[in-house]
């Protein structure tokens, strides 16, 4: 991932305070441990300044209003106490070619500042710090005690300090030619690396830049320049310095990110702000995206694992309860045939009263043939009871594992994040676990209404809608708030998978290939996609039920015709709507 550079931070500043200096900090909004909003207000409009202090993704740039879920977070708190109603009146860097900027907050435009908010860019050491007109640190997002470094510590009632000066040439647009080629010629290696070691704030987005705009490629080495390349190079060089120093910069999109020099361009972004919000945003999603699931898998295939072993340890119990006829007959044998026992016997062989064959039965010999023939009775009636006792805690263990593998299809269904509404489906099977039990809330979360939900939809080869549920809430809502008496229901027969919607118009009738295409869509999303064909029942909406006390997504159905879908079929049903 191409990391928030020095010249980035540069092209957002100065977008940001020719556009939005001085604002209003009308609200602070924390989203999660690494992420704060600031809503900022002008005289003529009103946007959301996000701060982030990410290991990966730290940056600066304006969004869209966060999600409205509870902020518990003490930073913000303390933050909202401080500064909420104050003025953003400068966002300048701490010094030349540092990416710790200072947020100047004061209580009107024209006044000095009263606060400093610092925001530290620095990979996994960034932080976000509010200090007071002195430098005294009165809060900071990430504390850093003597233990943790022993270079720089950070800790809240005492001075800020700035962090240690990075290494390497602060570039300088006096530097004479030969100095500066021979700082870079000096050690032979890769150009590009080159450039990003010996002087600060070169990047590997800058290098390759400078490199695409000198016309050289980027493995070349030192030792393989012209005199003439080295001349283009330089004067690539110095444009990025005056670019910097004239704030003229150029956002846009190239073939491996993105860019604010205007070199490589594919497509132009209308401006930095929105360019950087989009590349990081994505990251972040993708990045929320790939850890919710794999933690929602991995708790739902430990939580499968522990019912399973519940499950055979009932089966167990039940095989034995089978036995419970044969403690009987030993018994009513050891009662008709007392006489043939002798004290001290360890077993005894009597005849079956049935099929006359012998049956060899164990005793205790410090017990009569009586004692013994209770002892089978009383073991008899435990298993008689215990058979009506286990059989439903067995159905009962059953229906939560063939929940959980309800659960485990709808998490196997986002391969990969693709859009927003993939995060947010994962999210709503976190919210379903957690009103099941199974998971603990880490904090509250906002439960969703029903416009929240967002099914996946296509179209059938006679232009009907087809929708299909993400995930157990949606399967529900689509099933019983959305379907109506002239739409079809599908799924894949007793396999886990998705509800599917044909939805047709009143007085419309299905044709045979669209009947196909939602079998083969309720195949795709099944446990069953890499099978060559899946059974996939269909019936009316009014003919599905939800049993009184069933789990999310959990329905049973009649009156039910039987398609075999074809997930293979899919990809060329995503050509011909493309």
């Amino acid at each position: 991932m191409q990391s928030f550079d020095f010249t980035s931070l540069m092209a957002i500043c100065a977008e940001l305070r020719r556009q939005w200096l001085p604002a209003r900090i009308e609200q602070i909004y924390q989203t999660d441990r690494y992420t704060l909003s600031l809503a900022l207000r002008t005289l003529e409009k009103q946007r959301w300044l996000t701060l982030c202090w990410h290991p990966q993704w730290a940056r600066l740039c304006l969004t869209n209003p966060p999600p409205k879920i509870p902020d518990t977070f003490t930073l913000s708190d303390q933050l909202r106490h401080q500064l909420k109603g104050l003025a953003l009146i400068a966002l300048d860097p701490v010094e030349p070619w540092e990416r710790v900027l200072d947020l100047k907050i004061a209580p009107r435009p024209d006044d000095p500042p009263q606060y400093h908010l610092y925001l530290e860019i620095m990979g996994k050491y960034s932080n976000l710090i509010l200090c007071d007109d002195r430098q005294q640190i009165i809060s900071v997002a990430h504390q850093v005690n003597a233990q943790q470094s022993r270079v720089r510590t950070v800790l809240t009632g005492q001075p800020y300090t700035l962090p240690p000066t990075l290494l390497g040439t602060v570039p300088n647009r006096g530097e004479a030619y030969l100095r500066w080629q021979e700082r870079l010629s000096l050690i032979p290696g890769s150009l590009k690396k080159q450039l990003v070691k010996n002087y600060r704030g070169v990047s590997p987005m800058v290098a390759q830049s400078l490199l695409a705009e000198a016309g050289l490629n980027a493995d070349m080495q030192t030792t393989e320049l012209t005199p003439e390349q080295w001349q283009g190079l330089f004067l690539a060089w110095h444009h990025w310095l005056q670019i910097l120093d004239d704030e003229q910069f150029q956002p846009g999109w190239t073939p491996s990110g993105y860019t604010v020099l205007g070199v490589d361009l594919i497509t132009p972004a209308t401006d930095v702000n929105s360019l950087i919000n989009a590349y990081y945003g994505d990251r972040h999603l993708q990045e929320q995206f790939s850890q919710l699931k794999h933690q929602l898998q991995q708790k739902v295939r430990t939580l499968s694992q522990k019912l399973q072993h519940k499950a055979d340890t009932f089966r167990q119990r039940l095989a034995q309860s089978e036995q419970a006829d044969q403690w009987r007959l030993q018994a009513d044998l050891l009662m008709a045939h007392p006489q043939q026992w002798s004290p001290g016997m360890t077993e005894i062989l009597l005849t079956d009263f049935e099929s006359g064959n012998p049956v060899k039965i164990p005793l205790r010999p410090d017990k009569t043939a009586i004692q013994n023939a209770q002892a089978f009775y009383k073991q008899h009636q435990k298993l008689k009871r215990a058979k009506g006792a286990v059989l439903p805690l067995l159905e009962a263990v059953e229906a939560e594992i063939h929940y959980l593998e309800q659960v485990a299809a709808s998490l196997e269904q986002g391969e990969a994040y693709t859009e927003p509404e993939d995060l947010q489906a994962l999210e709503e099977i976190q919210d379903e676990l957690i009103e099941q039990k199974y998971l603990e809330s880490a904090s509250a979360r906002r439960r969703r209404k029903a416009d929240d939900f967002h099914p996946h939809q296509h179209i059938s080869p006679s232009g009907f809608p087809i929708w299909i549920g993400r995930n157990n809430r949606q399967n529900d809502y689509l099933s019983f708030r959305i379907a109506n008496d002239y739409d079809l229901w599908f799924h894949s027969q007793e396999i886990p998978g998705s509800h599917v919607l044909l939805r047709l118009p009143p007085g419309a009738i299905a044709e045979g290939s669209d009947l196909q295409c939602a079998a083969d869509w309720a195949a795709y999303h099944s446990r069953a996609r890499e099978s060559e064909q899946v059974p996939v029942i269909f019936t009316k909406p009014k003919y599905v039920f939800k049993p009184k006390g069933a789990k999310p997504g959990m329905v049973i159905y009649k009156q039910e015709s039987v398609l075999w879908g074809r997930p293979a079929n899919i990809p060329i049903y995503r050509q011909t709507t493309q």
